[in-house]
């Protein structure tokens, strides 16, 4: 079943979007599509997706890349625990941990534990200490007002933190606190920079406010620091349409098809 929107897993696997989207374009994960054509991931993909993140930054080959996550996708259960499994590069090569077992991802052959002898990396979402943040991350489905509360919390405690401020303006945004939402992307572009996910969210909030040209505005400016957004390119092309701008319109839905494809 696919259920996690790329909020999900960037909240999940704190995976840039833009991350998130090279690696779907890559062929490593090929998504279900939503509503507006947005991504769908299953819990496959996720581990597929952190995986690959890992062993690029391991060196390992890209070909040997896919291979291998191609073959341990299909061998994945339809539902397990991020935690149930390590993996890792030995060499060249991508190597599974379950307990005690380890195996070749790609060929399926069990190695000796002396023949492990690179680290590998637990597949697991982010650590369960017992700060503002992971609190807020907990109480989003059953307690939205404690994690609006607890977001608030977290960026008080540290203000760099871009994670915190994206999930509490989106937060407050899906519970109808527009103006609310507004405040934290606002000081959050003030206090941290130009960010394309932040740039993106106050695009999509300034569509609901009927703020057409400053939604534009976001979407411009978060598409000049992520050209490969695409959800981007969707939504300013719908708002050009409906502001009598067809060549413009038409020069964003191409390259959202585009990337989309």
């Amino acid at each position: 079943m696919h259920e996690y929107g790329v909020r999900e897993v960037e909240r999940l696997l704190r995976l840039p979007r833009s991350i998130i989207r090279s690696l779907v374009a890559a062929g490593f994960v090929t998504p279900a599509r939503g509503p507006r054509n947005a991504m769908l991931f299953s819990f496959q993909d996720l581990i597929v997706l952190r995986t690959a993140q890992e062993l690029s930054a391991a060196l390992v080959p890209r070909r040997r890349i896919v291979r291998a996550l191609k073959e341990l996708r299909r061998q994945l259960p339809q539902s397990m625990p991020l935690s149930g499994l390590r993996i890792g590069a030995v060499g060249d090569s991508v190597v599974v941990s379950e307990g005690a077992s380890r195996w070749q991802a790609d060929s399926g052959q069990y190695l000796l534990a002396l023949e492990v002898t690179a680290q590998v990396v637990p597949l697991e979402t982010p650590g369960v200490a017992e700060d503002w943040y992971t609190r807020a991350l907990s109480l989003e489905q059953g307690d939205a007002e404690g994690s609006i509360e607890a977001y608030a919390r977290a960026v008080a405690q540290d203000p760099a933190n871009i994670d915190a401020r994206i999930n509490w303006g989106s937060l407050l945004h899906e519970q109808g606190r527009l103006q609310e939402a507004e405040r934290v992307y606002t000081d959050a572009l003030s206090a941290l920079g130009d960010d394309p996910v932040l740039l993106f969210n106050l695009g999509v909030l300034m569509e609901d406010l009927n703020r057409r040209m400053e939604a534009v505005h976001a979407y411009q400016k978060a598409l000049r620091l992520d050209p490969g957004l695409a959800d981007a390119h969707y939504n300013v092309a719908l708002l050009f349409e409906g502001l009598g701008r067809p060549k413009d319109a038409i020069r964003h839905m191409a390259q959202y098809r585009k990337l989309s494809a």
